[in-house]
């Protein structure tokens, strides 16, 4: 199994994770450019969940399982869904590199509309909704009190993050882009004021989600290499990229809700302002900071693939990169025009 040292791993397991059973089989789940994600099924039939870094990964602050670990463990304290984190591994001599185990949840990633037209139609309403509830009950978790309170900075997130993806911008760009920089200005002189401090997951949407097909519920929240103290409207305004609004402008291919059947993004925002009572009337200026941070994100795997470092096997799936760069960037400046 690739990345996976199976004998010494499983070594590890037993001595180190309650119930484990071996001999393990491992599964690769989700791959790429990401950490890894395997399945892992022990002999009396139990799952489990192993994470890593890529392959061939140097840059090991982009991808701390030691953080990662630290903040599902967090997170688990509140009543946020996540899976249990079981066991970490930063002695690299068992696998080349740090891993951690959590439990396994079972649910559908709905990452595509094909996905989400497996979810029955009355129960698309109740996932939408019950998303943006997991985003408020996230956002009110004391960071004090669940061990996260020295995680980051606490205050100025949006405007080091602007300051953070202009640099990569002009370390990654192809070509220039007007729209590109005209936004990052925007988003520096229009600056929000920012209404406290939360967990701020990063990429927080359905496809980083499981999701119950049965009750339409969340059942675990993934993927938090993003996670950081900041404004919690920044996640509720990321939400909104990765959301139909209506129009081919705003279809995303790992999107599932152009399935239809989901509350509208408007609805979303105001089930999200009663929850929590935050004032949202400027959650524009966040869907247009999401879009030009994902604009800037596309732009960096789209260099990269310029540059010979992703291979050469999918063109036209690179070449869809630097098309999601132009779009996003005329996105971000259409929700600004909206403030």
């Amino acid at each position: 199994m690739q990345g996976i040292n199976v004998e010494p791993v499983s070594n590890w397991m037993v001595a180190n994770v309650v119930g484990a059973v071996a001999p393990f089989t491992f599964d690769l789940i989700a791959g790429g450019r990401s950490n890894l994600t395997y399945r892992v099924t022990g002999a009396d039939g139990q799952r489990f969940v192993v994470r890593r870094p890529p392959l061939g990964h140097v840059l090991a602050t982009a991808h701390d399982m030691a953080r990662e670990f630290r903040i599902i463990s967090a997170v688990g304290l509140s009543s946020v869904p996540v899976p249990l984190a079981l066991g970490l591994c930063t002695d690299e001599s068992v696998n080349g590199a740090p891993f951690y185990v959590m439990g396994y949840v079972d649910g559908v990633v709905l990452d595509s509309p094909e996905r989400g037209a497996e979810l029955p139609m009355p129960l698309r309403r109740v996932a939408g909704e019950d998303l943006v509830d997991v985003l408020a009950d996230l956002h009110a978790v004391d960071i004090d009190a669940v061990g996260l309170g020295n995680l980051a900075k606490r205050e100025g997130y949006v405007e080091r993050q602007v300051k953070r993806w202009s640099t990569q911008w002009e370390q990654s760009k192809t070509r220039e882009l007007p729209a590109i920089d005209e936004v990052a200005r925007k988003l520096r002189e229009a600056l929000p004021v920012q209404q406290g401090v939360s967990i701020a997951h990063g990429d927080f949407r359905f496809g980083n989600c499981l999701t119950n097909l049965t009750t339409g519920r969340i059942a675990a929240v993934l993927d938090w290499e993003l996670c950081t103290l900041g404004d919690p409207l920044a996640d509720l305004g990321y939400l909104g990229v990765y959301w139909y609004h209506g129009d081919l402008g705003t279809m995303r291919a790992n999107d599932p809700t152009p399935a239809g059947g989901f509350p509208t993004y408007p609805e979303l925002v105001a089930r999200y302002a009663q929850r929590t009572g935050r004032d949202v009337s400027r959650i524009d200026y966040y869907v247009a900071f999401g879009c030009w941070r994902l604009a800037v994100i596309s732009e960096g795997v789209y260099a990269r693939y310029v540059q010979g470092a992703m291979g050469q096997s999918d063109d036209a799936g690179f070449l869809a990169f630097k098309a999601a760069t132009e779009a996003l960037a005329e996105r971000a400046r259409e929700a600004l025009s909206r403030l």
